[in-house]
Formats: C-alpha cells, structure tokens, sequence
C-alpha cells in the first residue's frame, strides 16, 4: 500500500512538474507572440480591410465591395502582376539550374577554406539587393558602363533595362541563395548510395538520373519556390533600374501608394498587396510539405 502511494505521489509530482514547465515556456513565447501579432497581425487586418473598403469620391463614405479586387486582376493590374510572376519564374529556374552544380562543386571541394569562403560569401551576396546593387549593375553594364563601352556590348543589342537584364540582376542573389538551400541536401547524400550504384555498374550519370536527382528533387522544388518567392517580392532593385518601363505588381503598388491612381481607386494598392499575399501563401503551400519530404529522405 505504502509502495502503491508513493508512486502516485510520483507520478502526480511528475505530472506537476511538466506543467509547470508547459506554463514557463508558454510565458517565455508571449512576448514574441506579442511582438509577432504587432508587426504582422495588425498590418495584415488593415491590409484585408482597405482591399474591400471603397470610398465614394462624391460623398467621401466608404463601404465594402469587391471592386478593389476586381480592379487589380483587370488591364494595367494584371499586366504587371504576370509580369512579376514571368519575371520570378524565369529568374528562379535559371538560379535553380545554375545553383545547384556551383553546391556540388562547392560539397565535393577538398579545399575546406574555398568552401567555407564561398558559403560565407554567399550568406552575404544573397540578402545584397536594392538601389546599391542596382547601381553596381547600372556601372559595369549599364549603357555608359565600364564592361559595355570595353566590349562594345551595345553595338551587339546588350540592353540592362530590359526583362533579360534585370534576370541577371536577380541572379546575382538568388544563385548564393540556392545554393545556402541546396548545399545540407547535398551533404546528406550518403556515399554508400554511390557505392552501391557504382558496384552495380552505374555510371555517374545514371547515379544522378536514378539516385540523386529523385532523392534531391524535393529539395530542388522547394529551392525554386523559395527563389520564386525572393524574386516576386523584391522591390527596390527593379524600381531603382527599370522604373515603369517593365510592369511588376510591386511597382504599381508603390505607384498606387504614391497617388498615382484613378478617383476612388485609392485602395487598389491594398488589393495588390493581398494579391501577392495569395500568392506568397500559395507558395508556401508548396514549399513546406516539399521540405518535410526531403527531410525523411536526407535525415
């Protein structure tokens, strides 16, 4: 009896502490979720309520219609947000493509100093963006750039501010970024497959048709939905490059911000927004079963 007693003493002092300790960690996540609600809950409400608010220009009151959406997916609108999505499409395959043999380039170095070097300087090159690296484009290739005049690559029909030339300016950041992505699959092929297929007389290329590339395809396609993503959503680049002579959603949207709209039409640069925040969604939904999928292969 007295054995029985002290293990539910036991038990129930075990049961109290794991609560206990459920309760500190739920008051240690708080402020985050604070924090977290602030800066994104609240922006994302005012966001979803002008992409339905209308004001009457006559009146001045608003109500809620669909008119906001409608306007976004129509003429100039849409233009622009197919521009952007060809634009990150094409740029995210190309840096898919190009990223992953620099990976395994990098994986298979014995060099340890050049892959540590070339990891590092990716962390860096990929979040390098905005007006500095557009004016480091617009220097070496622009029209009066230093490559352009040595090479006479305007004579040759070379344009930086065309749709082809701000792709190369994606890729600047967005092959480093692949390759970040690509790199801890790579390092998770484990030699043996190798091994094993060599021992059966396959060729390295058969390796990769049948071995790798299935086991790095979960990998590969959450790699480019992340760059689809990076590139869909920048902004300051193109806008410091190409202005509006090339439609992206983003720059209507600031254009919209700007005052730069129709009489009652103010609020299209929210229904923008919620535009590409459906689509981010969307590739999100993508990305994250793709992950955990090559996470149970490469683990």
């Amino acid at each position: 009896m007295t054995a029985t007693l002290t293990r539910v003493d036991t038990a129930t002092a075990a049961a109290h502490k794991r609560r206990r300790r459920a309760v500190g960690g739920g008051l240690a996540v708080l402020p985050l979720l604070v924090f977290t609600g602030l800066a994104f809950g609240l922006p994302a409400l005012a966001m979803l309520d002008g992409a339905f608010t209308v004001k009457d220009p006559a009146t001045g009151a608003t109500s809620y219609t669909a008119d906001n959406l409608t306007n976004s997916l129509q003429g100039a609108y849409l233009t622009a947000l197919l521009g952007s999505v060809k634009l990150s499409a094409v740029s995210a395959a190309l840096g898919t493509l190009l990223g992953l043999p620099l990976a395994q380039a990098v994986v298979t170095s014995r060099f340890r100093a050049l892959r540590e070097a070339v990891l590092t300087a990716s962390g860096v090159l990929a979040n390098f963006g905005g007006v500095p690296l557009a004016f480091a484009f617009v220097a070496t290739l622009g029209n009066a750039g230093v490559l352009t005049r040595h090479l006479g690559l305007s004579d040759k029909g070379w344009d930086l501010y065309s749709f082809w030339g701000l792709v190369l300016v994606y890729l600047y950041f967005l092959i480093p970024l692949m390759v970040l992505t690509i790199t801890p699959a790579l390092e998770g092929l484990r030699s043996q497959w190798r091994e094993a297929a060599q021992n059966n007389g396959a060729t390295t290329v058969q390796y990769w048709r049948h071995v790798a590339l299935p086991v790095l395809l979960p990998t590969l396609l959450g790699g480019f939905v992340l760059l689809f993503g990076s590139a869909f959503a920048a902004y300051a680049t193109a806008a410091a490059m190409v202005g509006s002579s090339i439609p992206l959603v983003t720059l209507q949207i600031a254009d919209a911000l700007s005052g730069n709209v129709l009489v009652g039409q103010e609020n299209v640069a929210l229904a923008l927004s919620l535009d590409m925040v459906l689509v981010a969604g969307l590739v999100m939904a993508v990305y994250l079963p793709l992950q955990r999928r090559s996470a149970r292969w490469l683990a």
